[in-house]
């Protein structure tokens, strides 16, 4: 298997919100990606701009930010030929890395848009390689950008960033430094294709945590009334386990619980409601193992959110 590091730029209405297409705010105008094998070792290279379609202009902040003129692209191969030229260079067996998680839902949504087939994996699964960083060498919550975390590793900086090719050959080189095999179970799911039905959706066990991705349901009262998407399992043993705290809202779209498995201990539970791109909603749900201290968290988020309730209630009288 070969790992295919991918970096986009795009752009977007150069009027705003105005010539903004709803069903595509981001046009791919530059496609830049290195192929490596399983010993890291670069293998295949692509870079290409792309003509754009859509914005035939460029926002100020792509023209400044990437250091590119309209001509370049004027004189591209549009984004139909240009993306089936990538996908054959990618090859049959592979897995995406990108630095975040925008880059595959942008490339899917302006595969939507044009009407092209895609070609990636359903459900998509990818290292989101900034994601590894963090989880490496800082909390695994933290976010660095790219530039932060080459100077972080002591990365000798010969060229630019923020053009798609040149910023995939700094993410590689974060790569090879990296202990991959330390954190290759953590794989990233990309929300852009959900399941379809109830036998499709998507059950992950990470060690430290387990996730949950829904199908999508209609509105946010289905899905907080579906019974897999409520219920908590201990993902070590896969026993049915009852709440000590049942679910409870943070906010709007996230909600925590707190329960116990006899044999395992405490558990975390944390679900996010979020809007699926053709509309309705869906399920992200992580469960996982805490120490009987970090409970208290649980226990205070309780209150402080039982507090904020009564607060709105009184105000609203």
């Amino acid at each position: 298997m070969n790992y295919i590091v991918l970096d986009l730029e795009w752009n977007q209405s150069p009027r705003g919100k105005a010539g903004k297409h709803a069903q595509m705010p981001f046009e791919i105008i530059e496609i830049g990606a290195v192929k490596l094998d399983q010993d890291r070792k670069i293998v295949g290279k692509f870079n290409e701009v792309v003509h754009p379609a859509v914005y035939k202009q460029l926002h100020f902040k792509t023209k400044e930010i990437l250091h590119i003129e309209m001509e370049e692209l004027e004189e591209a191969r549009g984004f139909e030929e240009v993306i089936r030229d990538f996908f054959r260079w990618c090859g049959g067996d592979y897995v995406m890395c990108t630095w975040g998680s925008m880059d595959l839902t942008e490339l899917q949504r302006n595969l939507a848009f044009f009407r092209l087939p895609n070609p990636l994996p359903k459900p998509l699964l990818y290292y989101d390689v900034q994601k590894l960083f963090s989880l490496l060498y800082e909390d695994g919550k933290s976010r660095r950008s790219l530039k932060d975390a080459v100077e972080y590793l002591n990365i000798e900086e010969t060229i630019p960033f923020h053009r798609a090719f040149d910023d995939t050959l700094y993410t590689v080189k974060i790569m090879q430094k990296m202990d991959l095999k330390a954190v290759e179970q953590y794989l990233s799911v990309d929300y852009f294709r959900l399941p379809d039905k109830k036998e499709e959706e998507i059950h992950l066990d990470f060690g430290r945590y387990a996730k949950y991705v829904s199908r999508i349901f209609s509105t946010k009262e289905a899905a907080t009334a579906d019974k897999t998407v409520m219920a908590t399992r201990c993902y070590r043993c896969g026993r049915s386990l009852r709440k000590k705290i049942r679910w409870f809202p943070v906010n709007g779209k996230t909600f925590l619980c707190l329960t116990r498995c006899p044999e395992h201990g405490y558990m975390k539970g944390k679900l996010r409601l979020k809007k699926a791109e053709g509309g309705g909603v869906f399920a992200v749900k992580t469960l996982k193992l805490i120490s009987e201290e970090d409970t208290q968290l649980v226990y205070q988020k309780k209150k402080e959110a039982a507090k904020k309730k009564k607060e709105k209630k009184q105000a609203e009288q």
